[in-house]
């Protein structure tokens, strides 16, 4: 969104793009007491998972957790960002991610230099180092299997790396693969996230607008039609008023209200059907 917008509304940025700063996202009691204790599984190394529908909140957690723990110190946070690749790729990244050169050609190499880097992290710091895998219901069966490899030295008795697995049901459902489970089984720390109540998605949306530098920026009439249209879902709500933000400022409106949430989304009016005349008596 241009400065002149965000000048029209007061706003600092748009509260409803994607990519607001952290300081924006709204943080539950669930997240902070996920975030809490992944902080905790860092300093021993093991899997974690976060669960949800889309637009349940998997992304939000994800960066608040990237925040968190990059915050802390000694700590290595990377984020996969192609879950797809195969195992060439997939060793590519991590060599990427934590500056380690890989041969993809030569998987036990790489493993190996991995885990000596790894190793030699842990006996000098506190922490291990951290792996993020969003959208991991797109990962492969074999990668999925290389990264529990990666992952434990000494017979399974040490785990050296932290990985935050976080993907939709697909996800659950590909855990339950016989030769899944055993990573499956693995996950010391998990976040389901639910539908989200009345009462969270408005506190998201006061929390966007406040942060954002405009509190009365929607009336709170609006406020209510959008969370009750929202359907339990956050990416549904900030499309929403997304969509609203921008309608009013192309008519240069100081406010949104609920008029302008029905001028854009009220469903069009089917045309009535013109009467006919009715039917001319012949003369007998």
């Amino acid at each position: 969104m241009s400065k002149k917008l965000l000048q029209l509304f007061g706003l600092k940025w748009n509260p409803f793009a994607p990519d607001v700063p952290t300081e924006a996202l709204a943080r539950t009691t669930k997240l902070d007491s996920f975030a809490w204790r992944l902080e905790h599984l860092a300093r021993e190394g093991g899997f974690a998972a976060v669960f949800g529908d889309p637009g349940s909140g998997k992304s939000v957690a994800m960066r608040l957790v990237v925040e968190r723990l990059a915050s802390l110190r000694d700590v290595v946070v990377g984020v996969l960002s192609r879950p797809q690749a195969g195992l060439a790729d997939f060793y590519r990244e991590l060599g990427h991610l934590y500056g380690i050169p890989l041969a993809p050609h030569n998987r036990w190499a790489g493993a190996k230099a991995l885990r000596e880097t790894w190793l030699a992290h842990i006996d000098a710091t506190v922490f291990r180092p951290v792996l993020l895998v969003d959208e991991a219901q797109e990962a492969r069966t074999d990668v999925l299997c290389e990264l529990r490899l990666l992952a434990s030295a000494d017979l399974d008795a040490r785990a050296i790396l932290t990985v935050v697995l976080a993907g939709d049901r697909r996800l659950q459902e590909k855990l339950r693969l016989p030769e899944l489970l055993p990573l499956e089984s693995r996950l010391r720390v998990k976040l389901h996230m639910d539908a989200a109540t009345r009462e969270e998605l408005a506190q998201c949306l006061r929390h966007s607008l406040d942060k954002a530098g405009n509190q009365k920026l929607m009336t709170p009439e609006l406020q209510t039609t959008l969370v009750e249209h929202a359907a339990g879902n956050y990416r549904v709500l900030m499309t929403l008023s997304n969509d609203l933000l921008l309608a009013g400022a192309q008519r240069e409106a100081r406010q949104l209200d609920e008029k302008l949430f029905f001028d854009i989304f009220a469903a069009p009016q089917p045309d009535k059907p013109k009467p006919q005349p009715p039917p001319r008596r012949r003369p007998r």
